[in-house]
């Protein structure tokens, strides 16, 4: 038995599986890697709890559907989905699904470990999602309404062209806005934002 976290990656390329392996080893972490979906699936409920690293586009079983299947039959590890370039619209639908956070490849290191902790903080403080939610419903109430537009329409996947086709303004209009809403929750990243505007509900409400 060992006292290292234990990283699940699930990737099809055996180049990604091999490098991210080397660099989380390399960083203390006990590494179980899958080809599949459906392998990793094989063999989840009696694995090592631990963080799942899950690749979005694999043959067979996309990402997504591993996802499903996960919480489908209970299996509760956190899950940071890796994605390829342009694949931000389907790493929001991930992160709808549960995934605690995305990455896009090529990962750098301190993105990866930053994602990773971010993952092993919710597999052991699954009682502290209530408080989660109610933080992320004031930072949110703290936004101007057309910010809260803006952030449900990047928590929705869409480009900023779309936003502001929808809410009858200019690109620019929205990119000020996005950069306005990013200061105020003080997040860095859109995944940070995608976090709270999940926790707060944000797209709960029927639109």
């Amino acid at each position: 038995m060992t006292d290292k976290r234990r990283i699940h990656i699930v990737d099809d390329d055996d180049a990604v599986r091999r490098s991210a392996s080397f660099m989380l080893k390399t960083c203390g972490y006990a590494v179980s890697t899958y080809a599949s979906g459906v392998e990793f699936l094989h063999q989840a409920k009696a694995a090592e709890p631990g963080c799942v690293m899950l690749d979005v586009r694999m043959p067979g079983m996309d990402g997504l559907e591993v996802l499903a299947a996960m919480v489908e039959r209970g299996v509760a590890m956190p899950v940071v989905v890796l994605t390829g370039h342009g694949d931000i619209s389907l790493a929001v639908r991930a992160m709808k699904g549960g995934a605690v956070d995305f990455l896009e490849k090529p990962f750098e290191k301190t993105h990866a470990l930053q994602a990773i902790d971010a993952a092993f903080d919710r597999l052991a403080d699954l009682e502290g999602r209530a408080t989660r939610a109610k933080d992320a419903e004031a930072a949110v109430a703290g936004l101007t309404a057309r910010e809260q537009d803006v952030l449900r329409g990047m928590a929705s996947g869409l480009p900023n062209k779309s936003i502001a086709f929808d809410l009858g303004i200019s690109p620019r209009t929205v990119e000020v806005h996005r950069a306005n809403l990013m200061a105020k929750l003080q997040v860095k990243s859109l995944s940070e934002a995608l976090r709270i505007a999940f926790a707060a509900g944000l797209l709960d409400d029927p639109n």
